[in-house]
């Protein structure tokens, strides 16, 4: 014989208490409704951050090509930007709204805040049926057990892990802007490397067709008899250098080309079409002051930010980590049990662990080590990076100088020398491979101040990149002390 049961959960009693209080009612319904939503729109607040940051350090909007339409109105932006030599800006708005790397970081991100979003989510209810068949003198007795159990210590603990969520959201927000802005910084590097090299190999065809005219006339003047077998191998020899020169310029030119390609995210047709300009962009009128740079320093930087945020965070957590280092799980479960000719039994039972091996003692004396560690961490970090800062100042306004002065003092004496050696050349007063020779030295000085003038624009997007500065191997850790569900709530 089977009995047929009800069982009574301690859901059931919600619901029941939940239909005697609207108001209640529509709160929870709320409650739901507010946690059910909350991944997606933690995500896009991430990449709002990022994107806005992205904006005020480079000026490029980063974009997410989350449908076809976004993605086929980045490709006509990037034909239209292709059709025309590309500038610094428009190689960074690329990055930031075409390039495969940085749509997989922000796709990575997203998946990072939904798991965040998941971590705070209490665990379902678990549902245990148990039916049990006994046959003695030909009797057929059925019993049937129903248990529902939920971790009470999750609930209680609902807030701390609400907070943890919120941290870890800020950590994926804080990392996601740094991304965003460090392919911004590596998109405006390569489009100066190549710019660059672009520039110093037309310098190094110049110096390669004026070496091969001064072979030659070396060449005819010992033919006649004008010129020293010493005199023409000189000039043999400097050619061949240039040979030398003009393939490395060829093979540097070709890799920053490359290297800009890449960060760009360019498939090969669109390779093809790339064009950049002839020069690089002018010096600006005064460098950045580096009281300025240095106030801003600590406030902006990233990996700062998300230091002292750990730290509120672990501080925040050591009264918790006092609690769950002695309670670490509690269970409460609803059962209803039924047999044939027995009346249905009803009950609940309490499930919690007994400190008897493990006081917590441990756990806690973890959680005063991770939380002091966090402290001289982050101080270590503010003195780094005020450091780091202050260094890449010297590394940028020691660039803007050599640039300037290669610019205002040692170009335009070249020029003046060989204007000057023109005059004395239309007067006989020296010969043509004098005067070659001070053409060589020209184009020579010409090609170091292009090189200066790279290596301003590489430093000053390195000081970019260094006052926002980006969360380090350190803030990896950042979870170790931080109590989590299964350690704090393991069954």
């Amino acid at each position: 014989m089977t009995t047929s049961t009800t069982s009574y959960s301690g859901a059931e009693q919600r619901t029941s208490r939940l239909r005697r209080s609207p108001k209640l009612a529509v709160a929870a319904l709320a409650a739901i409704l507010v946690l059910s939503g909350c991944a997606s729109t933690s995500i896009n607040q991430n990449f709002e951050a990022a994107r806005d940051l992205g904006r005020q350090q480079s000026g490029a909007v980063a974009r997410w090509l989350t449908t076809d339409e976004a993605r086929q109105q980045a490709q006509s932006d990037l034909d239209a930007r292709l059709a025309r030599p590309l500038g610094a800006d428009d190689a960074v708005q690329i990055a930031l709204a075409y390039s495969p790397s940085l749509q997989a970081m922000l796709y990575e991100a997203a998946a990072d805040s939904a798991a965040a979003t998941q971590s705070a989510r209490l665990p379902n209810p678990v549902f245990a049926f148990e039916r049990l068949v006994r046959n003695e003198g030909g009797t057929r007795d059925l019993e049937i057990n129903r248990v529902l159990s939920f971790s009470v210590l999750d609930l209680l603990l609902l807030p701390a892990h609400l907070r943890m969520a919120s941290y870890q959201q800020e950590m994926t927000r804080l990392s996601l802007a740094g991304s965003v802005v460090q392919a911004a910084n590596e998109a405006r590097g390569a489009w100066v490397n190549a710019v660059a090299a672009q520039q110093s190999l037309l310098y190094a065809q110049q110096i390669k067709a004026t070496a091969d005219a001064s072979a030659e006339l070396a060449r005819r003047m010992q033919a006649v008899g004008n010129y020293s077998k010493l005199q023409r191998a000189r000039e043999q020899a400097f050619a061949a250098d240039a040979v030398a020169q003009l393939a490395r310029a060829q093979h540097a030119e070709r890799s920053a080309r490359e290297t800009l390609i890449r960060v760009l995210g360019l498939n090969d047709a669109q390779a093809a079409q790339l064009k950049l300009p002839d020069r690089l962009p002018e010096l600006p009128k005064t460098p950045r002051d580096e009281a300025s740079v240095a106030r801003t320093a600590l406030d902006q930087r990233l990996d700062v930010q998300l230091a002292r945020s750990r730290l509120n965070f672990l501080a925040r957590e050591q009264g918790l980590t006092r609690v769950t280092s002695v309670v670490n799980a509690l269970e409460i479960g609803v059962s209803r049990n039924s047999a044939t000719g027995a009346a249905p039994q009803k009950g609940y039972d309490v499930s919690l662990p007994l400190p008897i091996f493990d006081f917590g003692d441990v756990r806690r004396a973890g959680a005063q080590a991770a939380y002091m560690a966090a402290v001289n961490r982050t101080a270590q970090i503010a003195v780094q990076a005020n450091s780091r800062v202050r260094e890449q100042y010297s590394a940028y306004r020691t660039a803007y100088d050599l640039a300037r002065h290669y610019r205002d003092e040692i170009v335009p004496l070249r020029k003046t020398i060989a204007e000057e050696n023109v005059l004395r050349y239309n007067g006989m007063l020296i010969g043509v491979f004098e005067l070659l020779a001070d053409a060589r030295e020209q184009i020579t000085s010409v090609s170091q101040a292009i090189d200066a003038q790279r290596d301003f624009w590489l430093a000053d997007a390195g000081l970019q990149a260094e006052l926002l500065g980006t969360p380090g191997a350190d803030m990896s850790r950042m979870t170790e002390a931080a109590p989590s569900r299964s350690g704090a709530a393991a069954h």
